[in-house]
C-alpha cells in the first residue's frame, strides 16, 4: 500500500473476473503489473497457472524478473511472453491435437514475402505489359485479411484501387501461399495465431487441459492487439474469465499493422461484469505537458474519459514555433539544441519527432553543419539485413532441405547461377531428384552437384553431421564468405554483423530452437546501423513516432505540424483515420517530460500550387494561451 497510488493498489488488489485498466502516458502500468503478478503469487496460487502476454518477450522477461525481486524466485515460473512465442510453445506441445506436423518451420514477414515472390515468379504473373503487386504488397494483403477479419476484395479496394482489376489473380495466390505452407510443414506468423485460436476453440481433450491449467490471463499495451489476438484471448478465457488487460486507449496507433482500437473500447461489452480501473497521476512529465496532452485528447471521439495528472509541479508551458520556412524551422531546432546543452541537458536527453521520416531531411543537413551527432531510428532491422539472410539460408536448408525460398536465396549468390538455372536445381529439389539426405552417388548426376560440387558438401554436412547451431553456421560461413566479398561493396561495414550472428548462435542447444527464436524475437540492431557512433559520446534522437512510443526525453521538439503533415493528407479519408493521428499527437507530447517545442513552418512548397501558406494542425485547435506560448522565429 505504501508503494502505490490508490488506483495502482485497486488494480494489484484484484483478483478474479474481468478487469480493464486504462492505463495514461507515464502511469506506472509496468509497476503495477509487476505488483499483481507478485501479488497473486503470494496469495497462493501457482506460478505456472498465471499468465502474462507483451508485446516484446523483453518486455515479459523484465515484468518477471522485477517481480521475482519483489518476491521471490517463484515468480520466475509464470508463463509469460509475446502472442507469438506462446503459440510456438502451445503448437509445438499439441502439434498433433492441433493438426501440425510436430517439426513445423516459421516463416519470419521476409520469409513469408520471398515465399510468395517465388509462386508469384512460377505462376507468371506480372509482366512488363501490365503492372501487378510486389511481394511486399501482396503479403500485407494477406496478413491484413487474416489479422482484421477483413475480405481480400475489401482491402483491396480501400487500400490498392489500382489492383482490383488482378482481384482473382491475388485471391488464387493467396490459395497457392496457403497450400505452399501446408505441403512444406510451414507456418508464418499469423499462422502461428490463427491455429492457436482454432486449437483452443476447439475445446479438445488436449485444449480443455490446458486451460484448466491457466488461472489468470494478463495482458499488456492491449490497445495495440488486433482482431485476431482478441480472439485468442476470448479462447484463453473460456473455462475461467480472470483476465486483466491493461492500455491507454489513446496510445493506439498500429492500425496500419492491423491493430483495432476498438477491442479496448469494447472489452468491457465482450466480459459483462468488467470492472474499469483508470491510471491517471503521472510520474514523467509536468503539469504544464499534461494539460496540453489532456486538450488534445479531449477532442478525441473514441475514448474512455481521464485526466492525467502529476505531483511533478507546473513546469515550463510548452512552446509553439511559427518558422518562415522548412529551413529557419531546422535553424530554430539547432539552435535551441545547442543552448539547452549550454544549460545542461544532454543530447541523448532530448529529441526531435516526426510524423514521417523523410520530414527530417533538412534538418538533418544543419544538424550536420552545427556538428551535432545524431541517431535516427528506423532503417534496416539486423535481421532483414541481406548478408544475415544469406547466411540463415543455409541453416534452413539444413534443418529444411525443401525450404526452396532458401535454397534459391543460396543459388543465387553464385556468380554465373541466374534464376532459370536456379529454378532447374530447385525443380530437382522438389521432384526428389536432389535429395540431401542421400549420399553423392545418388545426387550424382544432378544439376546442383556437376555445377556447384562444393556447396553440395556444405550443405550435405550441415544437414546430416550432428553438430551444434554454432559449429554449422561456422561451417556456413567459411563457405559463405568470398560469395559475401563477391556480392557487396560494402562487406567491412557488414563483416561485423556476421561476428554477432555467430555470437547469437552460441546460446542455443538445437537449430531448430535457434531458428524458431530468430523468426519470433529476432535481433533488432544492425552493427552497420550503430558502427558510426563509436567515437562519440553522446547522441540526439531523431525518430518517427511510431518508433519513439515507450520511450521519453527531457526534451522534445515535435516538428512540421500543420496540416496536410501532420495529420497526413491521407487521414482526412474517414473518422477511423484522422482519430488515430490526433491519438499519435497524444503519444508525441507524452514523450516530453520537462520541454516540450511543437514547431512549424508558414510556408510549404507544394509541386501544384508553389510556395503555399500552411495551416496549423487542428489537433491544436483548442490549446488557447493557457496550455502554450507562442513564438515567432526569424
Amino acid at each position: 500500500m505504501a508503494e502505490l497510488n490508490q488506483s495502482q493498489f485497486e488494480a494489484v488488489s484484484s483478483l478474479e473476473g474481468p478487469y480493464l485498466i486504462i492505463a495514461g502516458a507515464g502511469s506506472g502500468k509496468t509497476r503495477t503489473l509487476v505488483y499483481r503478478v507478485a501479488r497473486l503469487v503470494e496469495s497462493g496460487y501457482e506460478p505456472s497457472s498465471i499468465l502474462l502476454l507483451t508485446f516484446t518477450r523483453k518486455a515479459a522477461r523484465e515484468m518477471m524478473s522485477r517481480a521475482e525481486l519483489l518476491l521471490d524466485k517463484r515468480c520466475a515460473k509464470i508463463q509469460g511472453g509475446t502472442f507469438h512465442s506462446f503459440a510456438n510453445v502451445i503448437l509445438r506441445k499439441y502439434a498433433k491435437a492441433a493438426g501440425l506436423g510436430h517439426n513445423f518451420t516459421i516463416l519470419d514477414q521476409s520469409d513469408s514475402e520471398d515465399v510468395v515472390n517465388l509462386l508469384r515468379t512460377q505462376l507468371k504473373l506480372g509482366s512488363e505489359a501490365k503492372r501487378f503487386p510486389k511481394k511486399e504488397t501482396l503479403f500485407k494483403i494477406y496478413s491484413l485479411a487474416v489479422n482484421t477479419g477483413r475480405e481480400i476484395p475489401d482491402i483491396v479496394g480501400d487500400e490498392y484501387p489500382q489492383f482490383v482489376n488482378d482481384l482473382e489473380t491475388i485471391t488464387f495466390l493467396r490459395d497457392s501461399y496457403t497450400e505452399y505452407k501446408r505441403q512444406n510443414n510451414l507456418l508464418d506468423y499469423d499462422d502461428l495465431i490463427v491455429k492457436l485460436r482454432d486449437f483452443l476453440f476447439d475445446l479438445s481433450p488436449a485444449a480443455k487441459n490446458l486451460l484448466n491449467t491457466i488461472n489468470f490471463v494478463m495482458v499488456d499495451e492491449y490497445q495495440d492487439t488486433n482482431k485476431l489476438q482478441s480472439q485468442v484471448v476470448a479462447a484463453l478465457t473460456q473455462l475461467r474469465d480472470n483476465i486483466m488487460v491493461v492500455g491507454d486507449d489513446q496510445q493506439s496507433i498500429y492500425a496500419f499493422r492491423g491493430a483495432d482500437y476498438k477491442n479496448i473500447l469494447q472489452f468491457p461489452d465482450q466480459f459483462p461484469g468488467t470492472r474499469i480501473i483508470k491510471l491517471e497521476e503521472n510520474y514523467r512529465s509536468t503539469q504544464s505537458i499534461l494539460n496540453f496532452a489532456n486538450r488534445v485528447q479531449e477532442a478525441a471521439i473514441f475514448k474512455f474519459d481521464k485526466q492525467l495528472y502529476t505531483q511533478n509541479g507546473s513546469g515550463d508551458v510548452p512552446v509553439i514555433v511559427a518558422a518562415p520556412n522548412d529551413n529557419m524551422q531546422s535553424k530554430f531546432i539547432v539552435n535551441k539544441i545547442l543552448e539547452l546543452r549550454e544549460e545542461g541537458v544532454p543530447l541523448e536527453d532530448m529529441a526531435v519527432l516526426f510524423r514521417s521520416s523523410y520530414f527530417s531531411f533538412d534538418l538533418e543537413i544543419e544538424l550536420a553543419k552545427a556538428n551535432i551527432p545524431y541517431i535516427k531510428v528506423g532503417g534496416i532491422k539486423f535481421i532483414e539485413s541481406a548478408h544475415i539472410k544469406d547466411l540463415l539460408a543455409f541453416l534452413r536448408v539444413a534443418l529444411n532441405p525443401t525450404d526452396v525460398v532458401s535454397f534459391y536465396r543460396i543459388l543465387l549468390l553464385h556468380g554465373g547461377i541466374g534464376p532459370k538455372s536456379a529454378q532447374k536445381m530447385i525443380d530437382e529439389v522438389t521432384s526428389g531428384k536432389f535429395d540431401l539426405s542421400k549420399s553423392e552417388m545418388i545426387n550424382g548426376e544432378t544439376t546442383l552437384y556437376k555445377k556447384l560440387p562444393e556447396l553440395y558438401e556444405v550443405l550435405y554436412r550441415l544437414h546430416n553431421k550432428k553438430e551444434t547451431p554454432v559449429e554449422k553456421a561456422q561451417v556456413a560461413l567459411e563457405y559463405y564468405l568470398p560469395l559475401f566479398f563477391e556480392n557487396y561493396d560494402d562487406y567491412n561495414k557488414r563483416r561485423k554483423d556476421l561476428d554477432v550472428f555467430i555470437n547469437i548462435c552460441q546460446k542455443y542447444d538445437t537449430l531448430e530452437e535457434f531458428l524458431t527464436d530468430i523468426a519470433i524475437e529476432p535481433p533488432v540492431d544492425s552493427v552497420t546501423d550503430v558502427e558510426e557512433e563509436s567515437d562519440q559520446d553522446e547522441y540526439l534522437t531523431l525518430s518517427t513516432i511510431h518508433s519513439a512510443k515507450g520511450l521519453e526525453w527531457h526534451t522534445v521538439f515535435i516538428i512540421n505540424v500543420i496540416d496536410g503533415f501532420f495529420p497526413s493528407v491521407r487521414a482526412f479519408e474517414s473518422i477511423e483515420t484522422l482519430e488515430e493521428e490526433r491519438r499519435l499527437m497524444y503519444v508525441a507530447v507524452t514523450r516530453a517530460k520537462r520541454n516540450l517545442f511543437v514547431t512549424y513552418p508558414i510556408r510549404i512548397f507544394s509541386r501544384e500550387e508553389g510556395m503555399t501558406i500552411s495551416k496549423l494542425s487542428r489537433f491544436l485547435n483548442n490549446i488557447t494561451t493557457d496550455h502554450a506560448e507562442g513564438w515567432l522565429y526569424e
